[in-house]
């Protein structure tokens, strides 16, 4: 919904829906190639104000035993005390603390991702909300993509191991594409 679309909108609160809902993330492996995977376990809400941005809210959680790279090896590691420590912490969090317009149906959201105990300042960019649609149920819905660049070591994931040809087997920078479909509350 453009900004003069939704001008005269009330705020609103939606819930956000884990079964249509996902955390995608991708990292360089071997200095070659991307290694690609998800979270299947997002919850959270968004308040969303379009007449006043600045006054959204963002909180979304998402379960770090429910991530899938589609090699359960790999998400065995990954879910270890080496990269997220999923069994002392099984959530990833982000709550927004600013929120502001770039563009039309689109925002810069910053706030602070947790990973690991670890908070950092991310600034998510979002296009959406989508315009609403009601469900076959009843139910007012919309949707949105947020995407961001992280740096893994900075939230403390920094095991690697160096490759004999140079280089090391995991890249930092880790890119984060994260769907939602959102319920009218």
């Amino acid at each position: 919904m453009s900004q003069s679309q939704a001008a005269g909108s009330a705020p609103v609160t939606y819930t956000i829906d884990p079964a249509h809902s996902s955390a995608h993330f991708k990292v360089r492996h071997m200095m070659i190639s991307n290694v690609r995977g998800e979270f299947g376990k997002v919850a959270g809400s968004v308040h969303f104000d379009a007449a006043r941005p600045e006054q959204s809210r963002v909180s979304a959680e998402i379960d770090v035993s429910s991530i899938n790279t589609r090699e359960p090896q790999r998400d065995a590691h990954l879910k270890s005390a080496d990269f997220l420590d999923a069994e002392n912490y099984p959530s990833i969090r982000f709550e927004s603390r600013k929120v502001e317009p770039a563009g039309p149906a689109a925002y810069r959201v910053a706030g602070d991702l947790t990973i690991r105990g670890v908070s950092r300042e991310v600034v998510l960019t979002v296009n959406g909300p989508t315009p609403e649609s009601r469900d076959p149920w009843g139910a007012m819905r919309s949707g949105a993509e947020a995407t961001a660049r992280i740096s893994r070591k900075d939230f403390g994931l920094t095991w690697n191991q160096v490759l004999e040809t140079g280089g090391v087997l995991v890249g930092d920078e880790v890119d984060i594409n994260i769907d939602v479909e959102l319920v009218k509350a």
